[in-house]
């Protein structure tokens, strides 16, 4: 004790020009927009590389699932090709309309929260890699949520688990539309609302993403019917949707960016005008 003490007095003056020159700061950082989103975003790049040094090591440790999840594909796409008539003059894919309006960016999660109510993803790409607010972001088994901050290097997603999440979405097999939200309670179950009683729903029903969003494609999957609730306040159905994904591992991602968007948008905000 007597040592540290000690120090404090040994050193006490260049303390105190720390102190004031970090009190200094702050006031000026809060007190100015400028200042304060070059700080914000400084802070966003070395958060970032802190969570990618960090998903290093946990994805080092993780090679052999990995491994098995890429043999397990390799498998799935093997068999849709020794499944085709003729493997040496393979058809070209005929792609469903709009979906080649969209670009694919590809990408990787470097830290994940799951544990409070509102939950979100780091990845390893930003703005220098042309990733944008509002873009969708998928995996190989369906939605996982939309990117909401960019950095040059980094972007923060808004989790499906995030209590302020809302996509559109629709029941496959007949189409009709609610809103996908999550109550907060369970990490493997999200909730489609506002769904119409006169729709035909059944447990194992498959929901996909509908098409009235600007950010996702249509019929992305997200999850299957697991329960089914009236709500008694708007008389409309209540679904628990059992998702596809397993939002607490969560490894690559793939950035969905709508090149219509804007275009979609600034039609629907003339046509409001205008009324």
């Amino acid at each position: 004790m007597q040592q540290i003490l000690n120090f404090i007095f040994k050193n006490s003056i260049q303390i105190l020009f720390l102190l004031l020159l970090g009190i200094s700061l702050t006031l000026t950082i809060q007190s100015h927009s400028y200042h304060r989103s070059k700080a914000i975003s400084s802070a966003n790049a070395v958060t970032g590389y802190v969570y990618e040094q960090v998903n290093n090591v946990e994805e080092y440790l993780s090679l052999k699932e990995k491994n098995n999840q890429l043999a397990e594909e390799n498998a799935r796409l093997k068999q849709l090709l020794y499944n085709t008539q003729d493997t040496a003059n393979i058809p070209p894919v005929n792609l469903p309309k709009g979906l080649d309006n969209f670009d694919v960016i590809q990408s990787k999660v470097i830290f994940n929260s799951y544990n409070v109510h509102e939950n979100y993803l780091t990845i390893n790409s930003g703005r220098k890699d042309g990733i944008k607010p509002d873009m969708g972001v998928v995996n190989s088994l369906g939605v996982v949520g939309i990117v909401e901050n960019v950095s040059n290097g980094y972007a923060t997603v808004i989790s499906l688990l995030n209590i302020k999440s809302q996509i559109n979405a629709k029941i496959k097999k007949t189409n009709h539309f609610g809103s996908l939200i999550w109550n907060g309670k369970n990490t493997g179950f999200v909730q489609l609302i506002d769904v119409p009683r006169l729709a035909s729903v059944r447990k194992g029903d498959t929901i996909v993403t509908g098409g009235r969003s600007v950010i996702f494609p249509e019929n992305i999957p997200i999850g299957a019917i697991e329960k089914i609730y009236i709500d008694k306040k708007t008389n409309y159905y209540t679904l628990d949707i059992r998702l596809f994904n397993d939002m607490t591992s969560l490894g690559h991602v793939y950035i969905i960016e709508n090149k219509d968007r804007d275009e979609i948008i600034n039609l629907e905000e003339q046509t409001a005008a205008d009324e």
